[in-house]
């Protein structure tokens, strides 16, 4: 299979002289499946096979667990507009669809206008009933891009439509803040499975005049992709920018509603037209943005899942996104004290990347609008060295072709063997090489005694300092002295070491 390596690194490293640490997580995108037309889409139904929705042939098609294509699902060309940024554009599997045979699709119809439509599997579970299409919610579209079109189900098992404010550039409808439209939203239905839905009793506008009760959400400029924490329950948005900066959103799962995440009157953390607004403290801010300025050529974010699969324990619980143009993998984690901590990757990345999506068992996958779907790999889940100090030298053990060897963060120019041997004090750790995809840290030894005691394996103290003590490690050795008359130790053999001597004769050791 076809690998691209992403390491994801905090700034751009040079392997031929390292200058950086790398990070906790390191990607390769394995290609999985290729030949696709336009894909947008990548979901599961609770099985073992993928579905790919492909934009503008308006067909979903399926391939199971090993990238193989297995049949078209679903093909409604014909009901689809595939210009601009229309077409089919989102695939949603019921909660019970098991059971119920249930599914459902966000798609652009040929007046170019929103549908959201509930279909049924037939008999053969690799091919929809293309006849039992039931029309859901339609929603006029001003314009023909900013049509959002992610759907998917939320833990509370409604389902969430993403709408974008209708287009054009800069919303100059105001559809985002005009509370009476239904674009520029995160709407919020039940789904009976019937070919009718209903507003949830605990949607935040109900009752409020004016304000459709589907809505959950305002505020959002071109909500292209959004994904659920399968885990937590957390709802994460990436929000397409307009011209200057690109957001995620962030909605912990204890969330009622009725965030307001700031468009037009923002754009991330921005002020962009500020009239008829409200105070800032009124909206909900981005946990991330980044700016389109600078030779990066961002453009557009594309996100994003939280990685809850089993293969790679590293990627566990890291929110996974990119850019259509920039293209490189960035991740982002929790800091352990309520942040978050963003990891880019610096390679040459890949221009197209366009949805993200899970299997089944959490693993997560990438679509490149060019035709592939791409596996997210740890090439670093087999790779482990680690760092001993024996007779007074650090020794790598567990594989690797090449090396780096740092003392408290400090690159040490020529350390670049299996072995190194200490000449001060401090924290010592290696950087290696696997001679493959992968480039790993070890653990951090603390040299304490210049020279080191022969045997011991001195850890890292909390409180390092140049005198710190060693916190775990242990050893037996013997002290000899060089001159073992010289009681003293003045480096003299005189009368002092006798009357020393005499004083603690017949002296039983131990008392």
């Amino acid at each position: 299979m076809k690998r691209f390596h992403l390491l994801l690194l905090a700034l751009c490293l040079n392997f031929s002289s390292w200058s950086q640490t790398p990070s906790p997580i390191e990607v390769v995108l394995e290609s999985f499946i290729t030949g696709l037309n336009n894909p947008v889409g990548i979901t599961n139904a609770g099985d073992d096979r993928l579905f790919i929705v492909e934009q503008h042939t308006g067909r979903i098609k399926i391939y199971n667990s090993s990238g193989v294509y297995q049949a078209t699902f679903l093909d409604i060309g014909s009901q689809v507009t595939g210009g601009s940024e229309q077409g089919l554009l989102g695939l949603a599997f019921h909660p019970q669809y098991a059971n119920n045979g249930k599914f459902y699709v966000n798609l652009t119809n040929n007046s170019g206008d929103t549908e959201i439509r509930e279909y049924t599997v037939s008999a053969d579970p690799n091919s929809a009933d293309a006849s039992s299409a039931v029309l859901l919610l339609s929603i006029d579209q001003p314009f023909s891009n900013h049509n959002g079109g992610h759907i998917a189900f939320g833990p509370d098992g409604y389902l969430y439509i993403g709408m974008g404010d209708g287009g054009s550039g800069g919303d100059p409808q105001n559809n985002a803040q005009n509370n009476a439209s239904l674009l520029g939203k995160m709407l919020r239905i039940g789904v009976l499975g019937n070919g009718t839905y209903f507003i949830p009793g605990d949607n935040p506008f109900i009752g409020d005049v004016g304000t459709p009760d589907e809505i959950w959400a305002t505020g959002l400029r071109n909500p292209w992709k959004f994904s659920f924490d399968r885990e937590a329950g957390d709802l994460w948005i990436a929000d397409v920018g307009q011209n200057a900066w690109e957001e995620v959103n962030f909605t912990p799962a204890s969330s009622t509603g009725g965030e307001n995440y700031g468009w037009r009157c923002y754009e991330g953390l921005h002020t962009y037209n500020t009239s008829g607004c409200a105070g800032a403290g009124t909206y909900t801010f981005p946990v991330d943005e980044y700016s389109h300025s600078g030779a990066d050529g961002f453009c557009s974010i594309t996100g994003g899942v939280v990685y809850r699969g089993s293969m790679f324990e590293s990627f566990v619980g890291t929110y996974f996104f990119t850019d259509y143009c920039d293209g490189r993998i960035y991740a982002y984690q929790s800091d352990g004290g309520g942040g978050f901590t963003e990891i880019i990757a610096n390679t040459n990345g890949n221009f197209g990347y366009v949805a993200f999506g899970e299997d089944s068992g959490g693993e997560v996958f990438i679509a490149d609008i060019g035709g592939t779907i791409y596996r997210l790999v740890d090439p670093c889940d087999d790779f482990n060295p680690t760092i001993s100090l024996v007779g007074g030298e650090f020794e790598v053990a567990g594989g690797g072709v090449a090396y780096w060897w740092y003392q408290d963060d400090v690159l040490i120019p020529g350390a670049n063997a299996v072995t190194y041997a200490p000449t001060a004090p401090g924290l010592y750790y290696c950087v290696v090489d696997d001679g493959g995809d992968c480039v790993k840290q070890t653990n951090t030894l603390e040299y304490a005694l210049f020279g080191g005691v022969p045997g011991c394996t001195y850890d890292a103290a909390d409180n390092y300092d140049s005198q710190a003590t060693v916190d775990d490690g242990t050893c037996t050795f013997t002290l000899v002295s060089p001159c073992p008359g010289d009681l003293d130790s003045n480096g003299l053999v005189n009368t002092n070491d006798l009357l020393l001597f005499l004083g603690a004769f017949g002296q039983i050791c131990g008392e």
